[in-house]
This record gives C-alpha cells, sequence and structure tokens, in this order.
C-alpha cells in the first residue's frame, strides 16, 4: 500500500505517491507562496496532497525546514515559511484527510531515505549532511532517526568551529559551519560551487585556494562529527556535494586529521544517491 511523502520548502511544495520499494508513482510541485499569509501556505500544502491522493494511501509523511518538533507534529517557527509560528501541522492535515500524518525535519527525513534507499542502504548508523544554501544534517542511529529529549537534535550546521568569528550565522551565532563552509558562504565571494570545483580542477590558483580552504573548515567539523558519533559511513547531499571529487577526495584526506577516532580514515564519505527525489522519499519513509 502506497503513501504520501510531502516535501515542504520556501519556495515550492513537492507530493508523491510513494510505494514501499521507493518508486514514486505520481507527483505534483506547486509553488509554496510563503510571502504570503499562512492560510494561503496551508492551502498549498493541502492542495498538493489533493492532487496525489487516492484510496489505497494509508499514511501522510511530511517533512519541513526546521524548527519543529517531530514528537509533537508541530512546526515552530522556520525563517523561510514566515507566519508558520507553532502550527500543528502534522494534526491539521490528519484531520483534514482523515489518515495519519507524520511530520519530520528535512534533513532528518533525507538522511533516512538515503539510509533506507540510498547510499547509506546496509548501514545502521548515518551522519547525513546536505551542503547547499544552509548546511542541514541528520543523525541515523540503529536505523531510526536520532531526536534527542526535545526533538532539536540533528542541528549540525549550527556546531561552532570558530567562536571567536566575524562572520555570523543566521541562528545569531558566530562561526557556526554553516556561517563559514555553506553555500551562502560561498556566495558572499562571488562563487558558484560547480564553477569553483572546475576552475580548481583546471589549475586556477585562486580557486584551488578557496577549495581547500572550504575542505578545511568542513573537515575541521566532519573530523569532529566522526569522533562523536563514529559512523558506519557519512552521506553528503546538496547543491555543494555537486562539486564531486575535488570536494570529496579533500574531506577524506582532511577528516581523518581532525579526528581522535583511530578508525576514521576507513569511515566512508560519499555523495547522496536520491537527488531530486530525497525530499518526497524522506518524508515518505518517515511513515514507511
Amino acid at each position: 500500500m502506497p503513501v504520501l511523502g510531502i516535501d515542504v520548502g520556501g519556495t515550492k511544495i513537492a507530493a508523491g505517491l510513494v510505494t514501499e520499494q521507493a518508486e514514486i508513482l505520481h507527483s505534483e510541485v506547486a509553488p509554496t507562496r510563503a510571502g504570503e499569509v499562512y492560510a494561503v501556505s496551508l492551502g498549498q500544502v493541502y492542495a498538493a496532497i489533493r492532487a496525489c491522493l487516492s484510496p489505497e494511501v494509508r499514511a501522510i509523511g511530511i517533512c519541513a525546514p526546521g524548527p519543529l518538533n517531530p514528537k509533537t507534529g508541530v512546526v515552530l517557527n522556520p525563517p523561510n515559511l514566515p507566519g508558520w509560528r507553532d502550527v500543528p501541522l502534522a494534526g491539521l492535515v490528519s484531520r483534514e484527510f482523515g489518515l495519519p500524518c507524520s511530520l519530520e525535519n528535512d534533513a532528518n527525513a533525507a538522511g533516512l531515505a538515503e539510509t533506507r534507499f540510498g547510499a547509506a542502504r546496509g548501514c545502521s548508523s548515518v551522519f547525513y549532511i546536505t551542503l547547499s544554501t544552509g548546511i542541514g544534517t541528520g543523525i541515523i542511529l540503529d536505523g531510526r532517526i536520532y531526536h534527542g529529549k526535545n526533538g532539536q537534535a540533528g542541528e549540525g550546521g549550527h556546531v561552532t568551529i570558530d567562536y571567536q568569528s566575524a562572520e555570523r550565522c543566521g541562528c545569531g551565532l558566530p562561526g557556526c559551519i554553516e556561517a563559514l563552509a555553506s553555500g551562502t558562504a560561498l556566495a558572499r565571494r562571488g562563487l558558484a560551487p560547480e564553477k569553483l570545483a572546475a576552475a580548481a580542477q583546471a589549475g586556477d590558483a585562486a580557486s584551488l585556494e578557496v577549495l581547500e580552504e572550504l575542505a578545511q573548515r568542513l573537515g575541521a567539523w566532519l573530523g569532529g562529527m566522526i569522533s562523536l558519533l563514529d559512523p558506519d559511513v557519512v552521506v553528503i547531499g546538496g547543491g555543494l556535494s555537486r562539486m564531486g571529487e575535488p570536494l570529496f577526495a579533500r574531506l577524506r584526506r582532511i577528516a581523518p586529521q581532525r579526528s581522535i577516532n583511530q578508525f576514521a580514515a576507513s569511515t566512508p564519505i560519499v555523495p547522496a544517491q536520491l537527488g531530486e527525489r530525497v525530499g518526497i522519499l524522506g518524508a515518505a519513509s518517515v511513515v514507511l
């Protein structure tokens, strides 16, 4: 029996009818219209669900940007969904459609999808990273998302690696890895990830310097995460991951140098496999 996976983002909502084998039978994409009042964007969520709903659907899974509480199904106050403050989204959807509904942080959901269907299949402990506009992470332990006491665990992008840094993160703290090594950090320097990687591979000295600095920052942070979690595998997705081996080779070299874990060099650091499908499959994974 299929389930519905709904990926709610700041600009678009993707919905899909998903089987237990991770086959997407039907999908729809609609604008979130987040700049309008909350009721409008919630209506867009409902419309996306209706476009994919069929009688055999047994549950609905939703992933959305945090902060949110997956235990209560409440969206707390995500910066890119204006007006979404303390919204009991799982409960609202469940009542609207008469189906059980679960809510999950988008990075957590993506990590679960990669564990079940993607690059981390067969692994029980996974550290998932999405390197994009920001840096999101998900922790999978014994095949399940680790939520922590209040449902707020896994915010690895807001781990500070330089508490004296002049660069402040969107969260307000100085020196978060997100502030120092995300797509936003590169954009401040007028750089696009794919162009940076291509220029570095071509031997451009300035690009090589920027890429090495980016890898050193991410590698120092990632080495600490490996020391903390000792995962079976590290999976990296998001726009920056499309830089490919120029980035991954450096992370595989640097992270073990920055970790006390004597097995860090044998911890695989691999690209995500699910691509654009990860949002829908992640949301569906939460209820499959």
